[in-house]
């Protein structure tokens, strides 16, 4: 067992109700004082025995305890088990290859308890709140101060950071100690997915992300080898996912219980760079895909959908509370592309996702494709993000009229929408009085607040944390009233 899914304060209570059992061996029989090693064996076969016998109980106590949970949770967990059942009706063969022990599964759910601060986990579940959470896309990173001395401190460039877990943690904790916001993100980017497929990623200053040996055709795709979606997680992902029990253990050692985001970039956003697209230039490349080779591009899109799915899923096994979708290149596809290719896509990760961890919340964003909401919420997530552009009581009102259509068995949860280029030019007074304007007209009920978009690196921490104290203050407010 590794990672948080295995408390190793067990090991301890696990010797001591041993020990009257490994004393009643008493004095050996000659054959056995003749090996000096069978006692030992003895006792390992003894303890494997137990530890089996005690993972069987457990396993059956969770299940009923689950049923329970889901009982006194209401419907909407219930509609998640039963779209998991569903979902195994004609699923993608990727699924039946998952097959994890009893034990495995067992742990991992014994021990991925919600965090104290469990606000933004309630919030995204459609259960009451006291006040509404407030998290920040690229919180941790370029606008703190004590971030670009780190870089300066060790000597690395971000994608070196991210290559080493204790970094990746250390840069995860570092908004935290500045903000009092409801949840960590796990510190990494959006393109270790096309990287772990050989697709070469470059971040040169002042031209953006740089893709050098882009896909040229349906020959390519042809090639990408995800055969074993686990196998690829495990051998090319493996230091992202080696950093979540890091990031753990720095909550816990600095006494901050609040939940773990994991995320991934969806699939589209992850074609429109590996085929060659930049917001700087090529920006139609993705839209030329679909033209010229539709088959290919849905083969594509299917592919890094399996590894998503893969991907997402291990982060809850190491420790993730909550699940963050970025379809952060939205603005680059058109919606009947989006409506055509993308969406299904986007329903299958939800769907298996579900089906793997029926009580892990699924969170989405679709920047610059609000018209998607809708169909996202049909499609089975839990939270749905609205944009800088987003018209909040158009979208709150077109996701109310749809409710009925969300297998969650009531309207998403909203995130979002702050403009964080506030947080560059505004002033405490003109925080505040944005923030109540937002809570207002999306609610601090059933809301997860947010930006519409993630922190440039131009910020002013000062504004970003009355921003911040500003959502917790005005919506307890609200809410108490």
């Amino acid at each position: 067992f590794e990672g948080p899914a295995w408390d190793p304060t067990v090991f301890p209570a696990f010797r001591r109700s041993m020990a009257p059992f490994m004393s009643s061996f008493g004095p050996q029989p000659r054959y056995v004082r003749a090996n000096r090693h069978m006692p030992l064996i003895t006792a390992l076969a003894a303890c494997v025995g137990a530890l089996a016998i005690c993972t069987l109980m457990r396993d059956q106590n969770l299940q009923a305890s689950a049923q329970v949970r889901r009982a006194s949770l209401g419907p909407h967990v219930a509609g998640r088990h039963m779209l998991g059942r569903l979902a195994t009706q004609g699923r993608a063969p990727l699924d039946a290859e998952y097959k994890t022990s009893v034990a495995r599964q067992a742990l991992t759910r014994m021990y991925a308890q919600n965090p104290a601060n469990d606000l933004l986990l309630r919030a995204a579940r459609g259960e009451k709140i006291e006040r509404t959470p407030v998290w920040m896309f690229r919180q941790a990173g370029r606008h703190l101060p004590e971030y670009m001395k780190y870089k300066q401190d060790t000597g690395k460039n971000f994608l070196q950071l991210l290559d080493d877990p204790k970094d990746v943690a250390e840069v995860t904790m570092q908004p935290l100690r500045r903000y009092d916001v409801d949840a960590a993100i796990l510190f990494s980017d959006i393109l270790v997915v096309p990287e772990a497929l050989d697709i070469n990623v470059e971040m040169p200053g002042g031209k953006g992300i740089m893709v050098t040996n882009p896909l040229q055709g349906p020959e390519d795709v042809d090639k990408i080898d995800v055969s074993n979606p686990a196998e690829l997680v495990n051998t090319r992902l493996s230091h992202v996912l080696a950093a979540i029990p890091e990031i753990l253990a720095s909550l816990k050692k600095e006494g901050r219980d609040i939940p773990l985001i994991g995320f991934s970039a969806a699939p589209f956003t992850l074609m429109f760079y590996m085929v060659g697209g930049n917001t700087r230039y090529n920006e139609t490349m993705g839209e030329e895909w679909f033209a010229k080779y539709p088959e290919a591009c849905d083969k594509l899109l299917g592919k890094l959908s399996d590894v998503i799915v893969e991907y997402m899923s291990q982060q809850v096994e190491k420790g993730a509370h909550i699940l963050q979708l970025f379809e952060a290149m939205g603005s680059y596809i058109s919606e009947p592309n989006f409506n055509k290719f993308e969406l299904k896509h986007l329903e299958n990760i939800a769907t298996r996702l579900r089906e793997r961890h029926p009580d892990i919340p699924l969170m989405v964003f679709a920047r610059g494709a609000q018209y998607a909401n809708s169909g996202l919420q049909k499609a089975g997530y839990d939270v749905v993000t609205l944009d800088t552009e987003a018209d909040r009581k158009s979208q709150v009102a077109a996701l109310e009229s749809h409710k009925e259509d969300a297998p969650i068995g009531r309207r998403v949860t909203l995130q979002g929408n702050f403009d964080p280029k506030l947080l560059q030019t505004g002033t405490p007074e003109i925080i505040r009085r944005y923030v109540k304007d937002m809570l207002q007209e999306m609610g601090p009920q059933n809301m997860i607040a947010n930006l519409g978009e993630g922190l440039s690196g131009k910020e002013k921490p000062e504004l970003v944390k009355e921003f911040v104290d500003a959502i917790h203050a005005t919506s307890a407010e609200m809410i108490s009233a």
